[in-house]
């Protein structure tokens, strides 16, 4: 059987959106939470509803779960605040909701984060505080150390997204730069119960991670956020009164984050309700329907941009001899590449991927890569990511554009807005890693 759809291109993005529709916050949240008589349950467990309700979130899908939240909750949300990126708010009504700056904190983030420390806080013990949290969670709860400033933090933000650091890495040194972060939530909300919903967009699905784990015990320490500033080099260009915090906590002048046997955790539970497997799983039944064979890679793609370009075309290359006559095959990645920006140009890694992956492709036909990110944002771009096959390269060349200058300039957004191949879904209200999708 051939496929329906024979633009493998469109063949590509549909592919893609199946994947991201699969893990929508409306599909999942239902699954998780259920209303009853006398209270509600969470994954299974009862929990009675004695005193408050409160809700507060941080992430890109922290506004659609929200909205999945009060369709089952309605009036027994007592109060409570979510954070989101620019353009991803929902329609709430008892829960707020503040728009704030993604990838760098502004303004608006720490205010909103001010909204919801305050709601933890007035939590009692015989209260539940639902958390929903998202990949964006830890630009968007945004606050500062004593001694430093909003405008130090997003300095720190910027270093630390631009350096080549992983996400994990990242985290470690917000963690220690907050006081929300790192298992620090927990801290504020107990004695009330704490049940912490969360959509991963980390490999692993660490909630120690997602978001910097602010409802997770923390194992990393000062000094491992320090040695992740001088590993990158950022000691000399960071704010210095953030360097300060962070010499001050390694000499034990600040206490460290809560840990496992604190037991402001003896009353939170982390649920993961949706990730980058569940999308793949999608992705691979959509295409099996258009009549692909389909192989789901086991490996997490957590590569340098330039690494995980010649393992997609290898892997392509490699994979179609065994395909059957006449039957494409779709090659699925999931993960999170990372990128240390050199050039002023615009972009992100799934567009300065699929722009290597366009330059390892112009000699082999026949083959199309999708690399785009779940979340509808690349970088700070309108686009979620970009689709490449083997005339990308050139015709680009033919049309007077010269895609390696693009590479160079780290300008793969301009160039895939020049020669055609962007991935635009807008907001799509859920966040869970990327999806790489080759079809050969």
């Amino acid at each position: 059987m051939s496929s329906k759809i024979t633009d493998y291109r469109l063949l590509a993005e549909k592919i893609f959106l199946a994947g991201i529709d699969a893990v929508h916050p409306s599909k999942l949240i239902s699954r998780y939470l259920k209303r009853t008589e006398d209270g509600l349950t969470v994954n299974g467990i009862f929990h009675k509803t004695k005193g408050k309700i409160f809700v507060a979130g941080a992430g890109k899908a922290s506004g659609a779960m929200a909205e999945a939240v009060e369709d089952i909750l309605g009036d027994k949300i007592t109060a409570g605040h979510v954070i989101v990126k620019y353009g991803y708010s929902k329609p709430l009504k008892r829960i707020s909701v503040t728009e704030a700056g993604h990838p760098l904190p502004d303004h608006n983030g720490f205010v909103g984060t001010k909204k919801i420390v305050e709601i933890a806080e007035s939590a009692g013990e015989d209260d539940l505080f639902l958390f929903l949290v998202s990949g964006g969670g830890s630009s968007l709860l945004a606050d500062y150390p004593p001694g430093s400033s909003e405008q130090d933090m997003v300095k720190m933000n910027d270093l630390l997204v631009k350096c080549g650091a992983s996400i994990s890495e990242i985290n470690i040194v917000r963690k220690h730069l907050s006081g929300i972060k790192g298992g620090q939530l927990a801290r504020l909300v107990y004695p009330a119960t704490f049940v912490n919903l969360i959509i991963s967009d980390v490999p692993g699905d660490s909630p120690a991670v997602i978001a910097s784990g602010p409802a997770y015990p923390d194992d990393s320490t000062f000094a491992d956020a320090l040695e992740v500033v001088e590993k990158y080099r950022l000691t000399d260009k960071m704010p210095e009164s953030l360097l300060h915090y962070l010499e001050l906590g390694v000499k034990g002048d600040i206490p460290e984050n809560p840990r496992k046997d604190d037991p402001v955790f003896e009353k939170t539970y982390n649920i993961i309700i949706g990730n980058n497997r569940m999308a793949l799983e999608a992705a691979e039944a959509f295409a099996m329907k258009e009549g692909l064979d389909c192989i789901t890679d086991e490996n997490l793609l957590c590569l340098d941009v330039a690494a995980a370009s010649e393992y997609i075309v290898n892997k392509a290359l490699t994979s179609r001899k065994i395909r059957k006559k006449g039957k494409p095959l779709c090659l699925l990645f999931g993960g999170e590449t990372t990128i240390e920006v050199k050039g002023k140009g615009t972009g992100g890694r799934n567009q300065h991927l699929a722009l290597l992956c366009a330059k390892l492709l112009r000699q082999h036909s026949g083959i199309t890569v999708l690399c785009g990110g779940t979340d509808g944002t690349d970088g700070p771009t309108e686009a979620a990511g970009a689709v490449v096959d083997s005339v990308t390269w050139i015709e680009a060349i033919m049309n007077r554009i010269n895609p390696q200058w693009y590479i160079e300039n780290y300008d793969s957004f301009n160039f895939f807005r020049e020669a055609g191949g962007l991935i635009v879904t807008g907001p799509t209200f859920t966040n869970v890693m990327d999806m790489i999708i080759a079809i050969c």
